[in-house]
């Protein structure tokens, strides 16, 4: 069968279905809000169409200046805000909203913006014979010209059986955060591989207690660690089917060194979004590996760390030694224009500004944004700030190392782990000893939500 590029198709394709979204689409014969419609080509039943409709937008709140950049740039065409919580932390929001709208046959909005990166697996599949949310992109209604321009990779969560049905927001490649001067201070080198960054944290715990190297308390600690390490514990390798393969070398090194830096209290068990953190950690985070968005969340940021300007590096993700280096992801938002949308072009326009446009991405956008031209733009902003201690390529490298062998299935291997893992490390549990407790967890996940699983 036809292997669907991991992280790509397949990823978030692993969620289709046996008919690809086109095919129902086709079968569907018409638009489930019930006016006329037509195929435009695009590979959907198309609503009766009005350029002259308000398009509705959902978003987060982070998202809400994007809308009105949006405004400001075309205050000819009339946009209708709603703000949700953007599915965050696997809330499932977006999908829920979505089936009840469903079911009425009418009040979809236009536009969404999601904060979770499989989306995709539902949104694009039909169910009880109702057409996919999601309309195809690259049939038309986005031009080819603009997708193409998005950074390697970046489209991934969106593609499913080789078409496009959402747009990237932003990456959250993940690198390696540390206080240069701290280093300095201590005369530490910065660590090129894993196995140097354990060494580190082990000699910091001997050296200096209470500083740390790292966090394991969140939900995205697998997304972090074990995606970098090449773990097949997510690996969706076609439509319904996924690899569930925890007992790698790959899955125990990160294991390992994640048991060892606990045990050393090198690596905290506190999320780094509690004010416990904050209180506990600010000016002793020595190294943190984390996502491109860590740098003003939590370093940038009166509210947290607030690391003064001047200490903060980045370097590009570590390799394990023998291997090359890759990096994990933790989120990164998508758009979706919604199938039933009576005003698909402004739909379409407004998509492609908040994901393309300098007015929103390089001017106000707190990620490092999707958009190759504007990602370039954005981090040259961001070294003239004169805030960071080194320059920013080490986050423009890890953008196109993002590992393809960890998918977005239609389950969150977030909420997973945080049920699964996080409460055996809080209770001193090892971790590599429990591997196959969370490829368990993952497998049963996976067969209640229709996946076929492969060992």
């Amino acid at each position: 069968m036809n292997r669907i590029q991991p992280r790509r198709l397949v990823r978030q394709i692993g969620l289709l279905g046996v008919l690809s979204v086109t095919a129902v689409a086709v079968l569907s014969g018409c638009s489930s809000n019930g006016s006329d419609s037509s195929d435009g080509g695009r590979g959907f039943s198309e609503a009766k169409q009005d350029k002259n409709s308000t398009i509705t937008v959902w978003v987060d709140a982070t998202r809400v200046p994007a809308v009105k950049a949006f405004q400001k740039a075309n205050p000819s065409i009339k946009v209708k805000t709603v703000t949700y919580d953007g599915s965050a932390n696997g809330s499932n929001s977006f999908k829920t909203k979505m089936s009840l709208y469903d079911r009425a046959g009418k009040g979809w909005p236009d536009v969404v913006f999601s904060s979770q990166n499989n989306d995709a697996s539902w949104a694009t599949q039909g169910v009880a014979g109702k057409q996919p949310f999601a309309a195809r992109l690259d049939k038309g209604l986005i031009p080819a010209g603009t997708l193409s321009g998005f950074a390697k990779g970046a489209l991934n969560p969106c593609t499913v059986d080789g078409g496009v049905y959402c747009l990237r927001n932003d990456l959250a490649q993940t690198v390696l955060w540390y206080d240069n001067s701290l280093l300095k201070k201590f005369g530490y080198a910065v660590p090129k591989t894993w196995e140097e960054y354990q060494a580190l944290g082990e000699k910091v715990a001997k050296e200096h207690p209470g500083y740390i190297v790292g966090s394991v308390g969140d939900t995205w600690t697998p997304e972090v660690f074990m995606w970098s390490s090449k773990c097949q514990a997510n690996d969706v390798t076609d439509i319904r089917k996924v690899t569930v393969k925890t007992d790698s070398t790959e899955c125990k090194r990160a294991a390992s060194m994640l048991d060892t830096l606990v045990a050393d209290k090198s690596l905290t068990k506190l999320s780094v979004f509690t004010p416990d953190f904050v209180k506990t950690y600010t000016g002793k985070v020595l190294l943190m590996p984390g996502p491109a968005w860590f740098a003003g969340a939590i370093f940038n940021n009166k509210e947290s760390l607030n690391v003064p300007k001047g200490r903060l590096g980045v370097s590009a993700p570590l390799a394990w030694d023998g291997d090359s280096a890759v990096a994990g992801n933790v989120g990164g938002g998508t758009w979706f224009i919604s199938s039933h949308s009576k005003n698909l072009a402004n739909a379409a326009k407004f998509a492609e500004f908040v994901t393309t446009d300098d007015a929103y991405q390089v001017d106000l956008g707190p990620g490092y944004p999707a958009y190759a031209a504007a990602a370039d733009k954005w981090v040259k902003k961001q070294e003239s700030s004169g805030y960071y201690a080194t320059d920013l390529s080490g986050l423009t490298a890890a953008a196109g190392l993002v590992w393809d062998g960890w998918g977005f299935p239609s389950f969150s291997q977030e909420a997973i782990w945080a049920k699964t893992i996080t409460p055996l490390v809080s209770s001193g549990k090892s971790i590599e000893d429990n591997l196959g407790t969370w490829a368990t967890a993952i497998k049963n996940q996976a067969k209640v939500n229709g996946y076929q699983v492969n060992e």
